[in-house]
């Protein structure tokens, strides 16, 4: 049996629960659950929010664990490894995507947390395709966030090939973007940082920011005008986008990694006229997890957690909840 937390119907608190998950799949592993963090799409899976929620739901994708079995057909893992698991536990394997190499972008992937049981819980199951070994000495009480927070702002440097010449700007300095302004530093960017928060200035610059613009003063971004080769969006809320799109280059690039649920109003003649792109990711393929982690751990990007015990989750979604986390909330058992 597997001992976890569910929750019973939308929004309710998490409470103790088992399940039988039933015999081990010849392609999967079976992870003991050392760490997990906590995102934001926990909770908007908690709530239903994106409406394909099934109960009880056991939340959970930010894993980091070591493998306690493995089926017949895994030759890639064995007992003992440590381990993370993401957004992803299982792809078709068959589908164009995933032939060459974007995994990630499998239209029949399987959810961690969608129609099966994450991870706040002892142990968890995947297909051993989607769970990747940690680099040896890497920070296994951190690296958790780096599963989903932490590959949904390093798979853009990838998949657009950002250059360690770029001029690229993060918008939101929270769970997504301290890691976004760690990663572009060491990437060897120009970094800036748009924040409305006064108190996250400094704080931006020592995570790796080398500018702040202050979010809220619309004269401060418009003397930003041309700047930027990339600006990078993490926040989850209506902006005016087209004042964004002046920042930019010709041929510069305004990327989503933060789910903001209105439609963008952007202008088109700000595209033309400069050649713009606009564009979105969520995560990244396991090679690209993979390349992230050796990234991280050879430049010491390490996401700010603070942790609680599996048992005060409930205390831990609440102050998630709150936005008063800094700025990524691992569970510890």
């Amino acid at each position: 049996m597997i001992k976890a937390y569910a929750a019973k119907e939308a929004g309710a608190k998490l409470e103790p629960f088992e399940y039988d998950p039933g015999a081990l799949g010849p392609d999967q592993v079976e992870i003991a659950v050392d760490y997990c963090g906590i995102c934001h799409s926990d909770l908007s899976m908690l709530d239903n929010e994106w409406g394909m929620t099934s109960y009880p739901f056991v939340p959970g994708h930010e894993v980091a664990g070591h493998v306690v079995a493995i089926g017949d057909g895994v030759k890639t893992l064995a007992v003992g490894d440590a381990v993370g698991l993401g957004w992803h536990s299982g792809y078709c394997n068959t589908c164009d995507s995933c032939r060459t190499g974007d995994k990630n972008l499998c239209a029949t992937a399987e959810g961690t947390i969608i129609g099966r049981h994450g991870a706040f819980a002892d142990k968890v199951r995947a297909h051993a395709d989607s769970v990747v070994k940690l680099p040896e000495g890497i920070d296994i009480e951190s690296v958790g966030p780096l599963f989903c927070g932490g590959i949904t702002v390093f798979n853009p440097l990838v998949q657009f090939d950002v250059k360690p010449t770029d001029k690229v700007a993060v918008i939101g300095i929270g769970g997504l973007g301290h890691i976004a302004l760690q990663f572009l530093n060491a990437w060897g960017c120009e970094v800036t940082a748009f924040t409305s928060s006064e108190h996250k200035k400094a704080e931006a610059l020592g995570m790796g920011a080398h500018h702040t613009i202050n979010s809220r003063d619309e004269a401060e971004i418009t003397a930003a005008a041309g700047c930027f080769d990339m600006v990078l969006s993490t926040v989850n809320v209506k902006l005016d986008w087209n004042l964004y799109l002046q920042t930019l280059k010709p041929k510069g690039r305004l990327h989503f990694v933060g789910a903001t649920l209105e439609p963008l109003d952007i202008g088109v003649f700000g595209l033309i006229m400069g050649q713009k792109s606009i564009s979105g990711t969520a995560v990244g393929s396991p090679a690209t997890i993979a390349k992230m982690l050796d990234f991280a751990q050879q430049h010491d990007v390490k996401p700010v957690i603070e942790k609680f015990k599996f048992s005060q989750v409930n205390e831990a979604l609440d102050h998630l909840r709150s936005g008063k986390a800094k700025y990524r909330i691992v569970l510890e058992h």
